[in-house]
């Protein structure tokens, strides 16, 4: 071999050796072999706004003996998990004035599952950042939420605490329920979290075969078709949820097709740039042009809403504001009220693979946390409103 050259297919084996060993080492370090994680409890303060109630009155629910006593500490401030959380809010329920007032999913059957897809095909949107802080605050304002990672690269499958490369390198992926050979049950796939009312369909590389396998698939006529899959599968679970969570991936391939045609909702999300910008004009001419040829073949294309999520905002940056003022004058209340800001609250959580939501306040400087997180809340708002009004509420 001539000198300075190399095996470019030796050489990237070697790096991803080294990278998954170092990965490995770093998880072994922030969490106990083979531990799962764990979410964190939550404060009076931070559980009475889950709850959409005072503190003062949740103290006053603990004083009248009508929740059960949780976990205090030497100062007596009180600790609330997950399910103590859902136990007070069924409690809420029971005697509020107005049905939905603490638990707002789905009522009956008249109200059908909203399926919402996080979707644009160029990478560092913040398509996988957007999903999870949704499915995460909508598990802990009280919905039933199913995560479904469509991801080969299952960023958001890794974010819930899973290996991806070897907890499901054979099996255990969303591959296995929309394959075209023998495909599992959709209910044999999901996993549990430890997030109450937020369950995780895992995504994983073995997803890319369905992109291989699709063109043979087409000229065979498998049934159902690609566009179908998803949706097909998922019926068989969708009672148990009142909404469900894709996070796509970063290109327009029968995955997200797929995933577009099970939905009811879409958040396409972007960062203010022009270059982004241009990026998405191309996608959106693409996806149009594409639902246009399964719409023809059959494929349901009615959706409740779609939105623009505009990611990593960063509100003292003059050009990025004139982008935002843009995309509104263009395209009006299609574009969220409320952007995610760009935050090293969120980006430092990530380092230990957690998001926002189940870091401490404590390990941020206070403000910068804050930020984070009513930035966040503001833009699970209007998601949560966007349901409700589907549901004709």
């Amino acid at each position: 071999m001539t000198p300075g050259f190399f095996q470019i297919n030796t050489r990237m084996r070697e790096n991803a050796e080294n990278l998954s060993d170092a990965l490995q080492s770093h998880m072994l370090k922030v969490f106990a072999p083979n531990a799962r994680k764990e979410l964190r409890a939550f404060s009076a303060s931070e559980t009475a706004e889950m709850l959409g109630i005072s503190t003062s009155f949740l103290r006053k629910l603990h004083f009248d003996e009508k929740i059960p006593e949780v976990e205090a500490s030497a100062g007596g401030r009180r600790h609330y998990t997950g399910d103590n959380i859902q136990d007070i809010r069924e409690v809420l329920e029971k005697s509020a004035k107005i049905k939905g007032t603490y638990k707002r999913g789905r009522r009956g059957p008249d109200d059908k599952v909203q399926v919402l897809s996080f979707l644009n095909f160029k990478g560092g949107s913040g398509k996988t950042t957007s999903a999870i802080h949704t499915a995460q605050r909508l598990a802990l304002k009280g919905y039933r939420v199913l995560a479904v990672d469509i991801d080969p690269q299952a960023s958001l499958t890794t974010l819930f605490g899973y290996r991806p490369e070897i907890d499901f390198l054979e099996s255990g992926t969303i591959y296995d329920a929309i394959r075209y050979d023998d495909p599992l049950p959709f209910s044999q796939i999901i996993q549990k979290t430890y997030f109450t009312g937020l369950d995780l369909a895992p995504g994983g590389l073995l997803l890319q075969e369905f992109e291989h396998e699709t063109p043979q698939a087409l000229r065979t006529n498998v049934q159902p078709p690609f566009y179908a899959r998803l949706a097909t599968a998922l019926q068989e679970v969708e009672a148990n949820y009142d909404i469900i969570i894709f996070d796509c991936p970063p290109q327009l391939g029968y995955l997200t097709m797929s995933a577009l045609c099970a939905s009811t909702g879409v958040f396409i999300t972007i960062v203010p740039n022009m270059l982004d910008v241009a990026s998405m004009s191309q996608f959106l001419h693409m996806s149009a042009d594409l639902l246009d040829v399964v719409g023809h073949a059959g494929a349901n294309m009615q959706f409740d809403f779609m939105r623009f999520l505009i990611n990593r905002y960063e509100p003292n940056d003059g050009p990025q504001q004139q982008v935002v003022a843009f995309l509104r004058q263009l395209f009006g209340d299609e574009v969220m009220v409320a952007p995610m800001l760009k935050s090293t609250a969120i980006s430092d959580a990530g380092l230990t693979q957690q998001t926002i939501y189940e870091v401490e306040r404590s390990q941020f400087h206070r403000n910068t946390y804050d930020r984070a997180v009513d930035s966040l809340n503001l833009v699970n708002f209007e998601v949560d409103s966007l349901l409700q009004q589907a549901w004709g509420r």
